[in-house]
């Protein structure tokens, strides 16, 4: 199941969608109205939709706030039809760039409820029962640079590498990539594969664009 981020629909994962069916697994996407509802609400729609699901074990793919959304629903998904969970230029720890938009009044209307409500909340981290891979990256070319002066380094151009990390989480490994080019990275799709398949990353893989 891939999740979409801030502003997106499910059919901006579409590319990466097929790149990973390629390697070999069943991929649907999930589109959910990234600032109309909150975090828990979010969790709790893709939860439900999971849980209609025809299929013995459940794999979430998350990038950038639909991490967020999809680590939270795994959570909520039986431990038996739970599988592995990849995040995307997701930030878990905090985000920079969406603290400089709530400055502003017109910033915390596009950052919409979802990511409001994970700032304000407390980062607990995630347990080790949930097998959690992350994926950051490094481009450092993104509207972050623009909206958010000062984005600490290494950053996706958005996501600063630092933000990226989970206490609990089972790997992660950093690519050459910035924050939307990721949707369009074979790097990024081979190794959502290698964590899916082996709950790693492949450390040989040389990270071409």
């Amino acid at each position: 199941m891939l999740v979409h981020g801030l502003w997106m629909h499910g059919i901006a994962m579409e590319l990466v969608r097929r790149r990973i069916e390629r390697g070999g697994f069943h991929v649907t996407t999930y589109s959910y109205p990234t600032v109309r509802l909150n975090l828990r609400d979010n969790a709790a729609r893709l939860a439900s939709y999971c849980g209609s699901l025809t299929c013995d074990t459940l794999h979430l793919v998350g990038h950038s706030m639909g991490g967020v959304v999809a680590l939270a629903a795994a959570q909520l998904v039986p431990p038996e039809r739970r599988g592995r969970v990849v995040l995307i230029g997701t930030p878990f720890a905090d985000s920079y760039s969406g603290r400089r938009m709530q400055q502003f009044a017109a910033g915390r209307v596009l950052l919409g409820k979802c990511m409001s409500a994970w700032l304000a909340q407390s980062r607990e981290g995630v347990s080790r029962d949930v097998e959690l891979g992350v994926i950051a990256g490094n481009g450092g070319i993104g509207l972050g640079c623009v909206i958010a002066p000062g984005l600490p380094r290494p950053h996706d151009g958005v996501i600063a590498v630092e933000e990226t990390r989970v206490p609990g989480m089972h790997d992660h490994i950093i690519l050459p990539v910035s924050h939307t080019a990721m949707l369009m990275s074979r790097p990024v799709a081979r190794q959502v594969c290698a964590f899916l398949k082996n709950g790693r990353f492949a450390r040989t893989a040389k990270p071409t664009r």
